[in-house]
């Protein structure tokens, strides 16, 4: 093979390459982008319920000082506020100005009631499922579909995967460009060059955020998040030292849509109330009560805010927690998580961030950044992010309309008698091992692709030739 002929090889090998990538960076974004706008003005939502709203619902404030009332004279308060309830959670906030917040179960229906302590008095009360931030995690969760709903966001995610590394690829300076070049848009181009320069170098800078976005996210998600990840990772309960266990897991402590369990925790089994088990806490002859029980909290260090939930059940514990997954504090490695006895006010269980494995340490930490819960700059470059893929959706739209030609699809050609590259097979190969649920998706626009005619999908074809 003389050079000459070397070159126009490797020159129409990196042109098929080039094409077939971008083909499929066309198709994982037709799918994928649909999902991201709603990922992102819902997480535009949340980072507003988080910031200026709470998780539950209004910030409601109250006089600083003052005699208050004990923390179970508030609880009936919240229980006589919903005819019927029964207090399931009481978020004790950190500064005394604010109200104290129970969550109340009425006939299975979730009520947020807000409490003045001074009185003490309910002045506030919504059904949990109607706040900003419940219903915009609801959709950012399921798209409000349930399960199917969920299915559908993992195999975009896992897409979105494909999008970010193929786009990447396209961005690659290449043909005399250099990499200062594309990094920085030209601003002069006019027409669909000028929404190119800002595609491909705005997809670049939050190229590494957004598959941070898509993997923390997909932790959650039912198969890969649930079945795999989170299965191996999961922190074990023989850790409670022969603590009776209960047939109930810490994800039975979640609101519905709303993930309140830290992410290590959820499927380990609570440990149960009515033994001799456990070590030191309430003093004997203690009642075990809302106001004994954060007593003790404070007394081992829960300083800032955090949540008590109430027993459910004959064999249910007092349940102390504060992560910053749920805003309690902005200390990303501050997980904490006590069990205590309902009868004797031993503690069960303490376990901290130091105690999560690998992949429960990193979801701690991602899961608060992916919400935006670590402070002011983590609320602003949360919102810069979303504003960022909101744009990157909408040019990549404009692009496509403007290249596409009128009557057609317009999805990017291959070369003339393409031939599968071994670094596409192989990159496909992986992703569909890693990301099941994502790989059938794959696996379907593939053979969907191979059965089109080849009058659809390659450039240069001539029918008189097939």
């Amino acid at each position: 093979m003389t050079a000459i002929s070397a070159a126009s090889h490797d020159a129409l090998a990196s042109t098929r390459l080039y094409r077939a990538i971008w083909r499929w960076h066309f198709y994982a974004g037709l799918i994928t982008v649909p999902f991201l706008m709603v990922l992102a003005v819902t997480g535009l939502i949340m980072v507003y319920g988080n910031s200026i709203e709470t998780f539950l619902g209004q910030k409601h404030y109250v006089a600083p000082g003052g005699e208050r009332a004990t923390l179970e004279q508030q609880a009936l308060a919240a229980r006589d506020a919903v005819p019927g309830g029964k207090v399931k959670l009481l978020v004790s906030p950190a500064n005394p100005d604010r109200a104290s917040v129970f969550i109340v179960d009425a006939n299975g229906q979730d009520v947020v009631v807000s409490v003045d302590p001074h009185g003490p008095a309910a002045v506030d009360t919504i059904v949990k499922d109607q706040t900003w931030f419940y219903w915009a995690n609801n959709i950012h969760g399921t798209l409000l579909i349930g399960k199917v709903g969920d299915r559908l966001q993992e195999i975009a995610a896992g897409l979105g995967i494909v999008l970010v590394l193929s786009g990447l690829y396209l961005w690659w300076p290449r043909t005399g460009r250099s990499l200062s070049r594309v990094l920085l848009p030209n601003l002069a181009a006019r027409g669909r060059p000028f929404w190119k320069e800002l595609h491909v170098s705005l997809g670049f800078y939050i190229s590494i955020v957004l598959l941070f976005f898509f993997i923390s996210g997909m932790a959650w998600t039912g198969i890969w998040g649930r079945e795999l990840v989170q299965a191996w990772s999961t922190f074990p309960a023989a850790k409670w030292d022969n603590v009776p266990l209960s047939d109930k897991t810490h994800a039975s402590m979640n609101h519905g849509a709303m993930k309140e369990v830290p992410w290590a925790l959820e499927q380990t089994p609570l440990p149960a109330s009515g033994s001799n088990a456990g070590a030191a806490g309430l003093p004997m002859g203690t009642p075990v009560n809302l106001d004994t029980v954060a007593a003790l909290a404070r007394s081992i260090g829960f300083s800032e805010q955090f949540r008590v939930n109430v027993p459910q059940g004959d064999d249910g514990v007092y349940t102390v927690s504060a992560d910053s997954m749920d805003g309690d504090t902005h200390n990303a490695t501050g997980d904490r998580t006590v069990h205590i006895d309902r009868y004797t006010g031993k503690i069960l269980a303490d376990v901290r961030f130091a105690d999560y494995g690998l992949a429960g340490k990193a979801m701690a930490v991602g899961i608060a950044l992916h919400q935006g819960n670590l402070g002011l700059w983590n609320t602003l470059l949360n919102t810069l992010f979303c504003l960022c893929v909101i744009f990157m959706g909408v040019s990549g739209m404009v692009m496509w309309w403007k290249r596409r030609p009128a009557g057609t699809l317009g999805a990017p050609l291959y070369p003339r008698n393409y031939r599968v590259p071994a670094t596409i097979l192989g990159i496909a190969i992986a992703v569909c091992i890693v990301f099941p649920l994502t790989g059938l998706g794959i696996v379907a626009f593939a053979a969907i692709d191979f059965l089109l005619p080849r009058r659809l999908k390659e450039a240069g074809f001539q029918s008189s030739s097939a």
